[in-house]
């Protein structure tokens, strides 16, 4: 059984979502919530297995909410909640570690079929945020194509190549391996197994040494 917490500052779309997803097998309302405020708390208290955010509510919007409760709650599946495909909004959102995204007017099965398929480990982007979001990051890596310190490079004895540079920018922007794959349009494995090469360039097997080691080679201006 899914348990599903439902974060939306319309009540309308709040008790839509909640009478779609009641209704089908396997799926469990943990709770309903107005903003982030509410949603941190109810998902302290219930620890669903999936979190529907809406983006923009007050007292607490949704991107800080997801965080708070990413951190605290590792396990848990959050997906965004939007009405439209805005860089900023999908840049921030899958930095800070969402699971995906649904927009609200989906057909009902689309979205039923998100969760479960979330469920599963799939990053979920719509068509119209991957297509923003693979721009957004083109134009993030032709802007930053210089930004590793080819003089910290050198005297470190450290080469990498253009692919394993993508994935630096975004490994030190906090994407995690599945999220750097659904970007990059490439397999989990195969990000591990670049990320494995670019540990032993680094001469580190940890995650955090590495990003601190990584941080040091960028120039002052491009992090």
């Amino acid at each position: 059984m899914i348990s599903i917490l439902i974060v939306d500052d319309q009540r309308l779309l709040r008790e839509g979502l909640q009478t779609i997803l009641q209704m089908e097998d396997g799926l469990r309302i943990a709770g309903i919530c107005a903003n982030g405020a509410e949603a941190l708390q109810a998902a302290q208290a219930h620890k669903p297995d999936v979190v529907l955010m809406d983006i923009k509510m007050p007292i607490l919007d949704g991107i800080e909410a997801m965080k708070r409760i990413k951190r605290e709650l590792p396990g848990t599946v959050v997906l965004m909640l939007t009405t439209f495909a805005e860089d900023r909004f999908i840049v921030d959102a899958m930095a800070g570690g969402a699971d995906g995204f649904l927009l609200k007017d989906m057909p009902s099965r689309v979205i039923v079929q998100t969760i479960r398929e979330a469920m599963n480990g799939v990053v979920m982007l719509p068509a119209a945020i991957a297509s923003k979001l693979a721009a957004k990051l083109s134009v993030l890596s032709e802007e930053r194509a210089d930004a590793l310190d080819e003089t910290k490079l050198k005297s470190g004895g450290y080469v990498f190549t253009e692919r394993e540079r993508k994935i630096i920018l975004l490994m030190v922007e906090g994407y995690s391996n599945r999220q750097i794959a659904s970007l990059l349009f490439m397999g989990e494995g195969t990000v591990r197994n670049y990320i494995s090469v670019i540990y032993n360039k680094l001469g580190t097997s940890d995650r955090q040494v590495a990003i601190a080691l990584l941080k040091d080679l960028l120039l002052e201006d491009a992090y």
